[in-house]
């Protein structure tokens, strides 16, 4: 069960709420049909009996509501379409709860909902009206975000180049191949300060395998016969 937020002995209304509430304001300003006959019908019952509306101007009246009222019509369904569109991608929502804060909702738009000629998306359990939506992402570019800063952040971790050693080469070598796997989409996310990180490591961990190897075969080429030219072994000696 939802509990409300209460602050100064008030109950603070929730961004989802506030978005409802709003959106009802809106609602109530419209004219309908139902309201437009209505006053249709006040005109033609309080009109001047010396010099009555030819029903001339009534039809005219009419038709041109009744155009209104089909171009509304269009806009709805073509809303309810935009919002149907958005079931299963992720938006981003801007609202203002009571209390006046400004607040950023994310999530994914599991269904919509439609009522009284408006579209709301649920996300994360609330509904918002679609005039809320402030951005919709893609899923390509959400994962090729994560992967990116994923990515970053496993430079970063890597030891100053100072202390490093080769105890850290086989990450660099796997950060290597991660970044090369990429496709060039997902890189123009990586920052150009971090693949010059990489490359910078990878030139270290190349260096410090040299140095290694050379150490290695360093002392190798040194080497003695022991022979012993004197002369005899024997103890004789020759006359």
């Amino acid at each position: 069960m939802a509990v409300a937020e209460v602050k100064d002995g008030k109950f603070v209304e929730s961004a989802s709420a506030a978005s409802l509430a709003k959106d009802k304001v809106k609602n109530k300003s419209t004219l309908d049909k139902d309201a437009f006959l209505g006053l249709l019908v006040a005109q033609m019952k309080y009109q001047d009996p010396l010099e009555p509306t030819s029903n001339t101007e009534f039809v005219a009246q009419y038709a041109q509501f009744s155009s209104l009222e089909q171009m509304q019509n269009m806009a709805n369904t073509m809303e309810l379409t935009r919002a149907s569109s958005m079931v299963g991608k992720v938006v981003v929502v801007n609202t203002t709860d009571s209390a006046g804060r400004e607040t950023q909702i994310e999530g994914r738009v599991d269904y919509v909902s439609y009522e009284n000629g408006k579209s709301y998306v649920s996300i994360n359990g609330g509904l918002y009206s679609l005039d809320d939506v402030y951005a919709v992402e893609d899923q390509d570019y959400l994962d090729a975000v994560e992967l990116a800063n994923q990515l970053m952040l496993a430079i970063d971790k890597l030891p100053i180049m100072d202390n490093f050693t080769l105890d850290n080469a086989d990450t660099v070598t796997a950060l290597k191949k991660i970044y090369d796997a990429m496709s060039d989409y997902e890189k123009n996310f990586v920052s150009e300060d971090h693949v010059k990180k990489l490359e910078e490591y990878v030139a270290r961990v190349k260096q410090l395998l040299e140095d290694k190897e050379q150490n290695n075969t360093g002392g190798s080429n040194s080497s003695g016969d022991g022979s012993n030219s004197g002369g005899s072994t024997d103890g004789t000696e020759k006359s």
